[in-house]
């Protein structure tokens, strides 16, 4: 068809009186089609194309990834959301004992006798309360007993079990701190080590070492590690300040224990 076009197109240009110029044209007409044809681009082969780079955003690394570093990725966050809310519990809860104790310690400061410490401390509550509930219950127990050396041991043995005890559920939930710490770079460099054997694979079947093919792989990759760094880091620091903290406030019980053991033996010694 577009040959015939190109003939009749060639016929109608030429006058009858130039037949060299007349061929020129026929031929011309019919390798034109040819030649368009030979610089069609859709037709030209392809030497090596390379895919366009994905989204590299945190989303969009996690929305491509390898559902085994999607889930690495998932349990991660989950870690570190843990690691954030049980610091910030527990920086509340120790600022707040710690103020009680201190508060305790001072209202004990020029006490004379259990009574008047007692009055004084009613208003404390907590592990306060716990202290002179048990003072007093074992008074109440030993009121008859003639032996005051006993009565001090075996109040100095509550209060050192209640120490041991508010010691002990200060301290709950920070197991989980240093699990997380110890856990959660090896947890994200197995997600790394997942995704890049992943993309050495879709590398060997694409027949390309092609940047555009091989980065967005390894980038979602290594967002496992990083994201375990970033679980693991505040975990350790967290977890290194409750402990620095739990000894301060182990220290201001222990204070306190102590005092209030003073106290109570220096009465019973009038008394007897």
């Amino acid at each position: 068809m577009e040959f015939r076009e190109g003939f009749w197109r060639a016929l109608e240009c030429g006058d009858g009186r130039s037949p060299g110029k007349w061929r020129m044209l026929v031929i011309a007409a019919a390798l034109l089609p040819c030649s368009a044809l030979a610089q069609d681009p859709g037709s030209a082969p392809v030497i090596g194309t390379a895919t366009l780079p994905r989204d590299l955003t945190p989303w969009g690394m996690y929305l491509n990834a390898d559902p085994v570093v999607q889930g690495v990725l998932i349990g991660l966050v989950i870690a570190s959301v843990v690691t954030w809310t049980v610091w910030l519990a527990k920086t509340i809860e120790i600022f707040v004992a710690r103020r009680r104790v201190r508060s305790a310690l001072n209202a004990l400061a020029g006490v004379d006798s259990t009574a008047q410490g007692m009055e004084r401390l009613a208003h404390v509550g907590g592990e306060i309360g716990d202290f002179l509930a048990a003072a007093a219950a074992e008074l109440r127990l030993s009121a008859d007993a003639l032996e005051r050396d006993g009565i001090k041991e075996r109040i100095a043995s509550r209060l050192d079990r209640l120490e041991a005890g508010f010691a002990r559920r200060i301290s709950r939930a920070t197991g989980v701190l240093a699990t997380i710490g110890a856990t959660a770079p090896f947890v994200g460099l197995f997600g790394t080590v997942w995704g890049i054997m992943n993309s050495f694979i879709g590398i060997s079947k694409s027949h390309t070492t092609n940047l555009a093919v091989v980065a967005p792989g390894i980038a979602e990759s290594l967002f496992a590690t990083a994201l375990g760094l970033v679980a693991a880091i505040p975990a350790v620091v967290a977890y290194n300040k409750f402990s620095t903290d739990f000894g301060r406030y182990a220290g201001r019980l222990d204070g306190f224990s102590t005092e209030f053991s003073a106290i109570l033996s220096r009465q019973l010694d009038e008394k007897a």
